[in-house]
């Protein structure tokens, strides 16, 4: 590899964990105006950081729409108080945060975000590295985020962290099996390719003349079992088993605080944002929109990009809205939903698929 090129490709994985960074900081922002609305309040609109807070007009509209805010909590996460019980078994204590967060900033690379025109007039995705297995990839790095959270409750020598961990094992297992079958009719029907590209580019067609062609349209059943899951491998409510404030405290990370806590916390909205990248490449279509052909250049990435993130925000706002509408599982129910609806219902709609696909392909 050319020194050029290296320079280019590690240019662009820190563009891209900067974004990734940076929409999971506003991420955090539009989840307390996202509450606030829900429940009649403001919402954090008093942050400002001198001299840029004090320009005439902009700077008071900047602070009213909260946008200071995620300067304010990463610094508090950076220079507060570091507690380090003397209990903890200090080295899995210590790894168990990192553990949560690096694969969440490690699916990424394989995320592709957009299109652009090549020199030969063919459309190319803009992702750091375009793996003939993408999803599967995504699917085996992001579960492994699951051992921080139990390597964290373990080692916290205490109860509530150690059922909370305890609790996120038995979650992902019961989920994980449902969010793999509710996959498989997606992949025969655009020919075993597991491909987050061709998958997307594959949707860009219209049924009947009208309707997108996008997966969720014909696989309505996997879209839903895929989604459910989505909530329950990233721990987001009604499925956050492994914190439960009522009856743990605050579970696995009932011990941690200050920046150790802070890698858990943008851990978990990482997942969110690349499992909503996830299920809007696979159901949603990607960077495509009906009726719309993006012109070459520059300008047509543009367009791709833009489309795509928009797509993201909207399901992230998605998981916010849920989060402060449903009431928590108990977590009997969320076992009992795993195990006896979401399973035998990803097992019969892989039947269906299987048996439609065969009959497509025969005649």
């Amino acid at each position: 590899m050319e020194l050029t090129e290296f320079v280019w490709l590690v240019t662009k994985a820190l563009i891209m964990i900067s974004v990734i960074m940076g929409c999971a900081a506003y991420a955090v922002l539009l989840e307390r105006k996202v509450a606030a609305v829900i429940q009649g309040r403001p919402g954090p609109n008093r942050t400002k950081i001198p001299f840029l807070g004090n320009i005439p007009v902009i700077g008071p509209i900047i602070t009213r729409l909260g946008l200071f805010q995620p300067a304010a909590d990463g610094l508090k996460f950076l220079f507060k108080e570091d507690p380090f019980p003397k209990h903890v078994n200090a080295l899995y204590y210590l790894l168990a945060p990192l553990i949560a967060f690096i694969p969440a900033m490690t699916t990424m690379i394989v995320l592709p975000v957009g299109v652009y025109t090549t020199e030969a007039g063919t459309l190319a995705p803009m992702v750091l590295a375009n793996l003939d297995i993408g999803i599967l990839f995504i699917l085996a790095v992001s579960s492994l985020g699951v051992y921080g959270i139990i390597l964290g409750g373990w080692s916290a020598n205490s109860k509530y962290p150690f059922l909370g961990g305890i609790r996120a094992s038995a979650q992902m297992i019961s989920y994980e099996l449902a969010m793999g079958l509710s996959l498989l009719p997606v992949f025969m029907w655009f020919g075993g390719s597991l491909n987050l590209f061709d998958i997307a580019q594959g949707q860009n067609e219209l049924l009947f003349g009208f309707l997108p062609q996008w997966t969720i349209v014909y696989q309505p059943l996997s879209a839903l079992i895929f989604l459910v899951a989505l909530f329950a491998e990233t721990n987001r409510l009604p499925f956050d088993m492994p914190e439960s404030e009522t009856d743990l405290v605050a579970g696995y990370n009932t011990e941690y605080g200050s920046f150790k806590f802070g890698l858990f916390f943008v851990g978990e909205y990482a997942h969110v944002i690349v499992g909503s990248g996830a299920f809007v490449l696979l159901f949603l279509g990607g960077w495509n929109i009906p009726f719309v052909t993006y012109p070459e250049g520059i300008l047509g990435s543009m367009l791709s990009v833009s489309v795509f993130f928009f797509k993201v925000l909207a399901l992230v706002f998605f998981f916010m809205w849920i989060r402060w509408t449903l009431p928590r599982f108990r977590y009997d129910q969320v076992m009992a939903l795993g195990w006896q609806r979401l399973l035998p219902l990803a097992i019969a709609n892989l039947v269906f698929y299987a048996i439609l696909i065969a009959l497509i392909e025969q005649f």
